[in-house]
C-alpha cells in the first residue's frame, strides 16, 4: 500500500493565494476610497503587494500539487 503525502508547501502556496486575493482586494478598494494621509498615494503597494502574493502562491500550488507525479 502506498502512502500519499501532501507537501507542506502546497498549503503555503493556499494561504498565499488566499491573503494575496485580500490584499489586492484592499489596494483596488484603496483605488476608488483613498486614504488621506499616505506616504506615497501613487505608487498603490497593495495591489502589486497583493499581485506578488498571488503570483508566488499559484507557483507553489501548481508546483507542489497533490497527486503530480514525480
Amino acid at each position: 500500500m502506498q502512502e500519499h503525502a501532501i507537501s507542506i508547501w502546497f498549503f503555503i502556496g493556499a494561504l498565499f493565494v488566499i491573503y494575496g486575493a485580500l490584499v489586492l482586494g484592499a489596494g483596488i478598494y484603496g483605488l476608488f476610497v483613498p486614504a488621506m494621509n499616505i506616504a506615497m498615494p501613487g505608487l498603490h503597494i497593495s495591489v502589486w503587494w497583493g499581485c506578488g502574493m498571488m503570483a508566488l502562491g499559484l507557483l507553489f500550488a501548481v508546483r507542489f500539487r497533490p497527486g503530480r507525479s514525480e
